[in-house]
């Protein structure tokens, strides 16, 4: 008798169900706690319990923003956001109290058009776009009594809390070290415990996915070490370890993924040299010796340089460039006005606009009866078309049921607790669960509801918890018929603005490794150029010189931080329900074979630095991966690559 098929959830679904792991980042937790809490206690002493109510919200809007990462980091990544949600407190609050509905409505989906344009640049521009967003809604509706300038002003106040905190508080990490370097120390060693974790898997079917965290890990130091104060040449001994240490761990990645592209299993012996080098960056020590592993093959060779390499680095400790492309205002403004910041602006200028709308005819209704926060409905809109968050249906359905079970609890809460003294310490506990709770959207979404509705009866009205689930719900429909919407273009552009940006970067650093070897790549085989030079390569010369190097590192991180991000879009628009995900079918495709030719492209290098010459292997590798993903991009309506390759 056979068994019945194991039930397969639809990835829709599958997504709402799914949560992040991890330990309880309880120096985070400790920042909740301080954050809304008292800024709310110290305003109701002071008699000014509306500013506190506006400092407590910007201060749980930062909390959301507070992820694991370097404290200095974190600067930028909080701060940003709260200039911009503090600039729209001030646009709302002047619209709001000089003009009328219609107006209010035209305006705020202008607002709603740029925010959601800038918002397609990156992380912390996402950040910005979405407080632009709530803090204008609240600026129109919320009753304050106070002046625009003012209300602002406690905006920053309550956000520039939470930063303080960040920065003054410290963390398990700086106890065991330098105050100042707790998380940037750990994002470095991270990174060579993510290479000795990619060669122990060298020849497994693990392989890609330990690359994939190596890019992860790469992508998250990088980040750490470009906070304020940590620049290109840094003012002291420690940034410039850092950077040394950071900057000698790419030719490690580049050597074990260059092993993991070959598919033959290496020696324990050679994960513990990078290994030994995390450990020294996390208890800030000298290397010691290294293990060295065989110099048997071009990628061995490599590992062995670069362990070499790395050991003086971490005792010369010379700083160095973190390796990234600089983005300029051209870069930037073409990916807020490209296809994918266009359809993205769009769609939240309709969804924001509409919650408006809506919001304004029914709080101007006498048959809807009392209708104080209509500016729920088009904040709430702004959290639901985020595609940072999740698919739509999963956001919408998460979003739900957190509200509802938000404002039960709450009830509950408010039926017992004392006001105001109650009131606040539920406020200072929410603040507190927020970042466990960021791990899903309904757990989120269900804590936010409770320091809301706190923060409405600190205020002085009445419980809302009935009000909130029915805002909540009003603006899950409007989001749900926005986001089915037939638009202007090409679906899914998103999506396919990532991948063509990844494409750019994988063709780039393609053709630098390319040039630097003076080889063409003609039909299905390899000629070389310059054959007096290639006739003196020998095995383990250099054929780079630093600058040359730098660059190819430079250009081989932006091709895989491109590529991951495009995986991330690809990811989030397969798990949307078929009337969307069908728009982006191909893309997977795409990043499968993008993938391929940046691991196909790094082997490369590699054996080019130690021979002087590619194998006809590689080259018709390089070839047919060319010629697969230019398939595929005439499938998925993708244009060609900015940076044509020499033939």
């Amino acid at each position: 008798m056979s068994r019945p098929a194991a039930l397969t959830l639809p990835p829709w679904l599958a997504h709402a169900l799914r949560a992040q792991r991890g330990p309880v980042p309880w120096s985070a937790v400790v920042r909740g706690a301080l954050a809304s809490g008292p800024l709310l206690l110290a305003a109701v002493l002071a008699g000014r319990a509306s500013l506190g109510v506006v400092a407590a919200i910007a201060a749980m809007l930062a909390g959301i923003n507070d992820r694991p990462g370097s404290r200095r980091a974190s600067v930028k990544r909080l701060g940003a956001p709260a200039l911009a949600g503090a600039a729209g407190l001030l646009v709302g609050t002047q619209a709001g109290e000089h003009v009328g509905a219609v107006t209010l409505t035209v305006l705020l989906t202008l607002v709603g058009l740029v925010a959601g344009s800038i918002s397609a640049i990156g992380p912390v521009a996402s950040g910005a776009g979405t407080q632009l967003l709530v803090a204008s809604a609240i600026g129109a509706g919320m009753p304050v009594p106070e002046e625009g300038w003012l209300r602002a002003l406690a905006y920053l106040a309550g956000a520039g809390w939470l930063i303080g905190l960040r920065l003054v508080l410290p963390t398990p990490g700086a106890i065991a070290g330098d105050f100042r370097f707790d998380g940037e120390r750990e994002a470095v060693a991270a990174v060579y415990d993510a290479v000795g974790e990619l060669l122990d898997a060298a020849g497994t079917a693990d392989a890609n996915t330990r690359r994939a965290a190596l890019t992860a890990a790469l992508d998250h130091a990088q980040d750490a070490l470009a906070g304020p104060r940590l620049r290109r040449y840094a003012s002291s001994s420690a940034e410039r370890r850092l950077h040394a240490q950071y900057a000698a761990a790419l030719p490690l990645a580049e050597a074990a993924t260059a092993l993991a592209w070959a598919g033959d299993a290496v020696s324990g012996r050679a994960s513990e040299g990078p290994r030994r080098l995390a450990a020294a960056i996390r208890d800030n020590t000298h290397t010691g010796p290294l293990p060295a592993p065989s110099r048997s093959a071009p990628g061995l060779r490599a590992l062995d340089d670069a362990l070499l390499h790395a050991a003086e680095a971490f005792d010369r400790g010379k700083g160095s460039d973190l390796h990234t492309r600089r983005r300029g205002a051209g870069d930037v403004l073409r990916t807020a006005f490209g296809a994918g910041g266009r359809e993205y602006g769009l769609r939240v200028a309709l969804c924001f606009g509409a919650g408006v709308g809506v919001a304004q005819a029914l709080h101007h209704a006498r048959w809807y009866g009392d209708h104080t926060h209509w500016y729920w409905l088009p904040a709430t809109a702004v959290f639901l078309v985020k595609p940072d968050l999740g698919p739509l249906v999963s956001r919408v359905l998460c979003r739900a049921a957190g509200t509802v079970l938000g404002a039960l609890v709450f009830a509950g809460f408010a039926a017992v607790l004392l006001r105001p003294e109650g009131l606040i310490a539920l406020v200072a506990v929410s603040g507190a669960l927020i970042p466990v709770a960021t791990r899903h959207f309904a757990a989120q979404t269900a804590v936010v509801t409770v320091l809301v509705l706190s923060l409405v009866m600190v205020g002085g009205e009445p419980q809302a918890s009935a009000g909130r689930i029915g805002e909540t719900l009003l603006a899950c429909a409007i989001v749900l018929i926005v986001g089915h919407l037939p638009m202007p273009g090409q679906r899914a552009g998103g999506v396919r603005a990532r991948l063509g940006v990844a494409v750019n970067a994988a063709h780039a650093y393609l053709a630098h490794v390319l040039r630097e070897s003076d080889t063409h790549l003609v039909g299905d085989t390899r000629t070389r150029a310059g054959t007096a030079r290639a006739g003196t390569a020998r095995a383990g010369t250099p054929r780079t010189d630093s600058d040359a190097r730098a660059l190819r590192w430079t250009l081989r991180r932006e091709a895989y931080r491109t590529l991951a991000a495009a995986r991330a879009a690809v990811s989030l628009a397969g798990a949307e329900l078929p009337a969307l995900a069908r728009h982006a079918e191909g893309a997977d495709e795409v990043a499968d074979t993008l993938e391929q030719l940046v691991d196909t492209t790094t082997a490369c290098a590699v054996h080019l630095d130690d021979t002087g010459r590619l194998t006809p292997e590689h080259a018709e590798r390089l070839v047919a991966l060319l010629d697969e993903l230019a398939g595929h991009r005439e499938r998925v309506g993708l244009r060609p690559p900015d940076i044509p390759l020499a033939v």
